[in-house]
């Protein structure tokens, strides 16, 4: 069994080598076994291929810094097997995934199923606090609370086995490779691209679904030219796993319909892939520990200076990666005639110029920020740069230690207030909503 080489996914196929090819993308926090329950009745059509996540599922901890690298990870792997065209089917980070090829390759794209997915996932500010609580405590807090969010109450109360089974998979996922998806989905928006895609899609939501409502599938259905809704009854987020027959019904349904000799040719020239003896690039491990239990508004910038861009546009774009959209959004809408062309200073100057400069990386800019406010004992300011930090990676130790040499340097009643500031802003940034 060989390793998964760099810049390639973990995977593994079913059905027979010479039918087309149909991939299965899993979402944030599982593996492919995800799909377990709809392999049977799809591999007697097609060639099922499913990938795990970096970090999921045994796979190699390789964390992808965008949804469009985790995309363009898949199509090398799909490279190094010869498969050219194919259909593909995504659950939530792995609709994702899909809706990047077909914006990025849509010669490659033949039809495409979206199953709990979005154009943009919450907002950037809850992917990033998401990374900081795993950044700060491991996956353990993330895994409990993550059957509220997959599972409706009656199936979380009749399903235990599966309830654990989920627990476990993102329990013993590379917390890294997680932080580097919430990351990916934090900037991953395609609201304004969705108008390109021209393959046949199905958009699939789970009708109690409290992370992509229904709400969100219309959206992309109202946006991708040849596109067709369908909410399943009593499914939330992971409907493949909690409504298995109604989605496997409703892919097959689709897939079937949009294949043709314009889209695929039935008789696919054979893969160049391994022998069918299992999984091919998987961790000996991941096979068995992860399969599935039993049934069950802008502020405008003035003119740059001659000769040089403006940096205006980068300014912001950091300054609310760094402080949060809603930090940024109460600071614009707070400005007025005497403090916007302050607000526009900051943004364009201490953001876009200082710290977009390559000299040093953010976590050292927030240190060297921490220690400065201490010193200068701006304890507001320094509450938006403890903030910052955690988003920065820095974790909540990190900050402990800044801030304890700040008590040699800049006193003790100075770091004794610091500390205070820090200790709520930790508490309240480490904390998952609801």
């Amino acid at each position: 069994m060989s390793e998964t080489p760099p810049n390639t996914l973990q995977y593994r196929f079913d059905g027979p080598e010479d039918a087309p090819v149909l991939i299965l993308g899993p979402s944030l926090g599982t593996t492919w076994h995800m799909w377990d329950r709809q392999v049977p009745e799809l591999a007697g059509q097609w060639r099922v291929v499913r990938f795990d996540l970096p970090g999921h599922g045994g796979a190699p901890a390789e964390p992808a810094a965008s949804v469009g690298e985790l995309a363009e990870r898949l199509l090398a792997t799909l490279d190094e097997l010869g498969v050219e065209r194919f259909g593909y089917a995504g659950c939530s980070l792995g609709g994702a995934i899909g809706v990047e090829l077909a914006l990025r390759h849509p010669h490659r794209v033949a039809s495409l199923a979206l199953v709990s997915a979005s154009a943009r996932f919450d907002t950037p500010d809850a992917w990033r606090q998401r990374g900081v609580v795993v950044r700060s405590g491991g996956l353990g807090q993330i895994a409990m609370t993550t059957p509220e969010q997959w599972f409706t109450p009656a199936f979380r109360a009749a399903q235990a086995g599966i309830v654990e089974w989920s627990v476990q998979m993102v329990r013993t996922t590379d917390a890294d490779c997680y932080i580097a998806a919430c990351e990916a989905l934090a900037t991953y928006d395609v609201r304004a691209e969705l108008g390109r895609i021209e393959v046949p899609t199905l958009v699939v939501a789970g009708a109690e679904d409290p992370s992509t409502p229904p709400a969100d599938a219309r959206a992309l259905v109202a946006a991708v030219h040849d596109a067709r809704l369908a909410v399943v009854p009593g499914a939330s987020h992971l409907a493949p796993v909690e409504q298995p027959r109604a989605v496997t019904d409703l892919v097959v349904r689709h897939f079937t319909a949009a294949w043709s000799e314009r889209l695929m040719p039935p008789s696919a020239p054979p893969l160049r892939t391994a022998p069918e003896a299992g999984p091919a690039h998987a961790a000996p491990s991941a096979t068995g520990a992860h399969a599935m239990p039993p049934d069950a508004p802008p502020v405008p910038a003035a003119p740059a200076p001659p000769g040089r861009p403006d940096p205006y546009e980068d300014g912001m774009r950091i300054r609310r990666e760094v402080l949060g959209d809603a930090h940024v959004d109460r600071a614009n809408a707070a400005a007025d005639d005497l403090t916007g062309d302050f607000q526009e200073f900051v943004t364009r100057y201490a953001w876009g110029e200082v710290w977009n400069r390559p000299g040093l990386d953010r976590r050292t800019r927030s240190v060297v920020a921490l220690t400065a406010l201490v010193a200068g004992g701006h304890l507001k300011e320094l509450a938006f740069h403890v903030r910052a930090a955690l988003r920065n990676g820095l974790a909540p130790a990190e900050i402990g230690e800044v801030l304890l040499q700040t008590a040699v340097y800049c006193g003790v009643p100075a770091a004794n207030s610091a500390f205070a500031v820090a200790q709520r802003v930790i508490a309240e940034e480490t904390r998952l909503p609801g």
